[in-house]
């Protein structure tokens, strides 16, 4: 069994212009979540993934914040800093040297000092440590611990920064790490029934339901058993917040469905199917795919569509066109209400995991690639042709393998995928991504 890794998530609070867009590039690199390979997908920089030293962890930005009046500014900051409470593990609160400490500042900091949620105060804009540090001072005033200054722009005190940030990530990985129990989180837009969902398992097998606290966060972690097997299913569903603003619920939900998937194995995207599949449903998916979950589409309220022999066909394709990027994510018709294939959800769900953290042995991977190699002839430029000496996997969840070629740039995504294909032939690997590494090897080092 695999190692699970969660990854912690810091939540970045901060009025605006307190340089919270440059702190995510400098930490960010310039990698955003703005995935290559994945069409269909544009997203506002809502989370990124850092790394820093050997520890992984996920950055997300609370919101936007329209300066019109002080009023407005403090209420949208609470509701980022509610965000920020209910999903991260460490939250970084983002003050301004320049503007000095403000009265919206000192309120939100009493919010996040009562959340009990450790929180990091960062100082930007201090460009020299020197003259500054009489003013950064100043901000010991707001009662949440020391200010860290750095200059986002110019880079400087980010690694202490980060020092202090990842000292607070909670030990529970290991714990979480040895609980071999399959971790499902049930995702999607508002309203296409993932509550129900979760009830109908719940309640159709009659089981002992008891619902674990959230281990670092506030989520309700449900434990359902089937045919003798217990599951965690993580519940995106819980918080119905009363927001104003649309554009701020769906930035809720984007957050709140990044850390459910952080924790999961597999992830149900549920979509309505007398809606069909939205853009919205794709940007969830984008979430599923860019973190390397199994996945799986449950088409619910299957029982309220008007149905011809081809009604299957059709919608299938819909959502393979629309989803397209995940070719290998696996569809369910389902129905919340009438119970309809739940059963199979579950067999679904074993199929899937399991092929998540599937091994292949390198010698067969190196017989399939040399016998795709045969059959389809790597390509060339300029005289000089692609060469693959050597194909490993290295790990798993998702299945991830590392190609040795003679030169990366001749490595077309295509190519790629053709042997992708090739061993999906072979393997099945049904429901879950497959991740390729390229590696360069020159004709000496063999």
């Amino acid at each position: 069994m695999a190692e699970r890794t969660t990854k912690p998530i810091v939540a970045v609070v901060g009025r605006p212009n307190v340089g919270k867009s440059t702190l995510f590039n400098a930490l960010a690199g310039e990698n955003i979540s703005i995935v290559k390979d994945t069409p269909g997908i544009t997203r506002d920089r809502i989370y990124a993934d850092v790394s820093w030293l050997d520890k992984a962890f996920t950055l997300v930005d609370t919101g936007g914040i329209e300066p019109d009046s002080k009023d407005v500014i403090l209420s949208q900051m609470r509701d980022q800093a509610q965000i920020a409470i209910d999903t991260a593990d460490v939250i970084l609160f983002l003050v301004d040297v320049r503007q000095g400490l403000v009265d919206a500042d000192a309120k939100v900091a009493d919010m996040l000092r009562r959340s009990r949620k450790p929180v990091v105060l960062v100082v930007n804009k201090v460009d020299s440590f020197d003259k500054l540090m009489p003013d950064v001072y100043e901000f010991y005033n707001l009662g949440i611990g020391d200010p860290h200054p750095i200059s986002a722009v110019n880079r400087l005190g980010l690694g202490d920064m980060l020092e202090e940030v990842v000292s607070h990530f909670p030990e529970t990985a290991a714990e979480e790490a040895e609980d071999e129990r399959p971790r499902i989180a049930i995702v999607g837009k508002p309203n296409v029934g993932k509550s129900s969902l979760i009830n109908k398992l719940l309640g159709e097998n009659r089981l002992i339901v008891s619902d674990i606290a959230g281990t670092t966060r506030d989520a309700v972690d449900t434990k359902i058993s089937y045919n003798g097997r217990e599951y965690i299913f993580i519940d995106t569903a819980g918080l119905r917040r009363k927001s104003k603003v649309k554009e701020d619920l769906e930035r809720y939900m984007i957050i709140r469905t990044v850390s459910a998937v952080e924790r999961a194995d597999v992830v149900v995207l549920v979509i309505d199917a007398t809606e069909g599949v939205t853009e919205q449903d794709a940007k969830i998916a984008g979430i599923a795919h860019d973190r390397g979950k199994a996945v799986i589409i449950a088409v619910n309220k299957w029982d309220a569509v008007e149905k011809d022999d081809k009604t299957i066909y059709r919608v299938t394709e819909k959502v393979r066109n629309t989803l397209s990027y995940m070719p290998y994510a696996e569809i369910l018709f389902v129905s919340a209400v009438t119970g309809q294939r739940l059963s199979k959800l579950f067999e679904t769900i074993d199929m899937v995991s399991e092929n998540h953290a599937m091994r292949v042995a390198t010698g067969v991977l190196n017989e399939i690639m040399a016998e795709a190699v045969v059959l389809q002839q790597p390509p060339s430029d300029k005289g000089k042709r692609l060469k693959l000496y050597y194909i490993t996997q290295v790990s798993v969840k998702p299945p991830t393998f590392v190609i040795f070629v003679n030169d990366k740039e001749l490595m077309h995504f295509s190519y790629t995928r053709y042997i992708e294909n090739q061993i999906r032939e072979t393997f099945g690997f049904r429901g879950t991504p497959l991740r390729f590494i390229i590696r360069e090897r020159n004709e000496k080092e063999r």
